[in-house]
């Protein structure tokens, strides 16, 4: 992606008033810009803008220097406040430029898309737009497809989830039909305290006759042989 910061073209006066001048400090800012010394830009554009507040390279400038800092948020502001101090065209274009950026770089790729589109509005021809443009249209066409894909595996995953549930409720749902029939079987199997008396009691007589039978055959006479 292509940045565009706009350069105040004004020569250095010797005058220490001038020096001081709103115009000068936009000039430092762009100095130190071009050096990489961002943070230190941004605060000359600021001076600038606090003497002359309705500058529009100061606003624009300023945008710049947040978006070298990854300060995205601030940089679309500055940029839009921007908008407010120029009537030219290109100077729009270039503003929406930079917000479509902006945008781009915090993943916001339909705003980014509509930045772009305003930004060919005013200047057609404009090839850094354009190829901007068809780069957050991809973007934005491979994040709807990611975002489709999440949502069908996170569909998935909960209709897994929700059969492995149904199948340990089941499960747990057998084991405790399994146990209440173990213990239901238990039940039949096991005799009252009374009842075991009773069959005792039974056993005990059956002994006692028995007993009294064998008593009896005992005390049979035996059959003596007969002496021929």
């Amino acid at each position: 992606m292509k940045l565009r910061i706009i350069y105040t073209l004004l020569l250095i006066s010797t005058s220490i008033s001038f020096a001081q001048s709103y115009r000068n400090l936009i000039n430092e800012g762009v100095e130190l810009y071009k050096n990489k010394k961002f943070a230190d830009a941004e605060v000359n554009f600021k001076k600038g803008l606090e003497k002359k507040s309705d500058l529009f390279e100061g606003h624009f400038n300023l945008g710049d220097a947040y978006y070298k800092q990854g300060r995205y948020d601030e940089a679309i502001q500055a940029y839009k406040n921007a908008l407010s101090f120029t009537k030219d065209k290109i100077n729009k274009s270039k503003v929406y430029h930079n917000i479509g950026n902006s945008f781009l770089k915090s993943q916001r790729y339909k705003e980014s898309i509509e930045a772009y589109k305003n930004a060919l509005k005013l200047n057609p021809d404009d090839l850094d737009t354009k190829y901007n443009l068809s780069y957050a249209l991809k973007y934005l066409n491979q994040n709807q497809n990611q975002q489709k894909q999440n949502k069908d595996q996170n569909k998935q995953d909960k209709n897994n989830q929700n059969q492995q549930n149904q199948n340990n409720q089941d499960k747990q749902d057998r084991s405790k039909e399994n146990q209440k029939q173990n213990q239901q079987q238990q039940q039949k199997n096991q005799i009252s305290k009374e009842e075991a008396e009773r069959i005792l009691e039974a056993l005990k007589n059956n002994e006692q006759d028995l007993q009294k039978k064998l008593r009896k055959i005992k005390g049979r006479a035996s059959a003596v042989d007969k002496d021929w």
